[in-house]
């Protein structure tokens, strides 16, 4: 189990000391493929339950330990709390594994804590933000973000969903043949050829562009644009949305502000065989002359918090603050009344974040018809569970699979 406990602290410590993105801190790591599942299962649950660990930190230590310490105790205790692995065995490889990382001066602070927290029974807070902040590892400003759109029972209910399943779209082939033909358990969607999977691992199919993975909101987003000759996406990249509605349009336009981006996009079109996308490097707040009434559609995927998408993303638990998110409320604005633009007349214009913050949602919709009388809000009718007053629809992890997105359809009539 060291070797595990070796590969887990390298990836955690790229995300807590160098600021890295979970995903890009395992893609970087060589991780030992026998425990390659243990590993990366273990990274994202320490990072999905943080608040929860660090506090049992600062209640069982008088002194908060050095990051090295912190980080080798998170992983520790997770085994214990939440994998169920042996204390014994999970204290010996802790105290083993801050030996090996050049601490040992530490390792009896290590060995004592681990046997403290084995017996203890700590109390939550009885404050009820703290409580539910640390009850569910939720930042305190983002429970009160939540009580606040959803009232506290329903605010509770978001933060306590879960998403344990892998979505699958299957491109150039019938996916439901394809999955009982190799025995593999799935659930079906309300999407045609979209399925729902519980442990999958990727072979040599997706690389062939036979399936791809795409989040089960994000397909129930593509499915509320209506098809048409030309469609920008002006936030795309990766390019999932891109992909999926290549096959409602003649042509389409795919924007991102950072090359690297871009080119993620021309990977993922050549995986998928699309030869219909173009792909452009492009600040989407500044306007593109050459665009101006261009396109009988205009998708704008906003840069949002990502608080929709928590539960395949823990680490957005750590990087986001009121200030971050005020910061995109600006860029979310800016984006949306610089594309509007492109739209032709009788064309529609799709706002859509992976948020469940009601700030970036409809509070932007409300703001930009108040401000742009040519375009009026259209009625929604989405397949996939959600809440809807019949225009907007408002995806939420507790009854929408997990899923936490949102989506508006404008049209323009002036």
């Amino acid at each position: 189990m060291i070797n595990c406990f070796y590969d887990c602290y390298v990836i955690l410590n790229k995300v807590y000391a160098d600021k890295s993105y979970l995903k890009q801190a395992i893609n970087s790591t060589q991780i030992e493929e026998k425990n390659r599942s243990l590993t990366v299962k273990t990274c994202y649950g320490v990072l999905d339950k943080d608040i929860e660990l660090s506090y049992y930190i600062s209640y069982l230590a008088p002194k908060s330990p050095k990051l090295v310490i912190r980080t080798i105790l998170k992983i520790a205790m997770y085994f214990i709390k939440y994998l169920k692995k042996h204390d014994y065995a999970v204290t010996k490889n802790a105290v083993e594994l801050t030996k090996k990382l050049g601490k040992g001066g530490a390792s009896g602070f290590v060995n004592a804590f681990l046997r403290k927290f084995i017996s203890a029974d700590i109390p939550l807070p009885t404050n009820n933000i703290k409580n539910l902040s640390i009850k569910y590892s939720y930042p305190e400003f983002l429970v009160e973000l939540l009580i606040n759109d959803y009232g506290t029972h329903r605010a509770e209910k978001i933060m306590a969903s879960e998403n344990k399943k892998t979505c699958l779209s299957f491109y150039n082939e019938n996916g439901e043949e394809y999955l009982k033909s190799r025995s593999i358990p799935f659930d079906k969607t309300p999407y045609d050829n979209v399925f729902l999977l519980d442990n999958f691992s990727r072979n040599s199919d997706y690389d062939k562009g036979i399936y791809t993975y795409q989040s089960l909101g994000s397909v129930a987003i593509c499915d509320v644009v209506e098809s048409g000759e030309d469609l920008i996406d002006v936030c795309s990249a990766p390019g999932g949305k891109s992909i999926n509605l290549s096959r409602k349009f003649n042509t389409v336009t795919s924007l991102d502000i950072h090359e690297h981006r871009v080119n993620l996009i021309e990977e993922y079109k050549s995986r998928m065989k699309v030869d219909n996308i173009t792909t452009c490097v492009h600040d989407s707040k500044i306007l593109k002359d050459e665009f101006i009434d261009k396109f009988d559609a205009v998708l704008c995927d906003v840069p949002c918090s990502g608080t929709g998408v928590i539960n395949d993303n823990p680490d957005i638990k750590l990087n986001r603050s009121i200030d971050s998110i005020n910061e995109l409320l600006l860029e979310q604005y800016s984006i949306l009344s610089t594309c509007s633009k492109y739209v032709k007349k009788g064309g529609f214009l799709y706002y859509s974040t992976c948020s469940i913050l009601k700030s970036e949602n409809i509070d932007i919709i409300k703001r930009f018809l108040t401000e742009n009388v040519q375009f009026e809000l259209q009625k929604i009718n989405s397949k996939l569970p959600c809440e809807t007053d019949g225009f907007v629809v408002q995806y939420l992890p507790d009854v929408s699979f997990g899923n936490g997105f949102f989506v508006a359809k404008l049209k323009r009539v002036l």
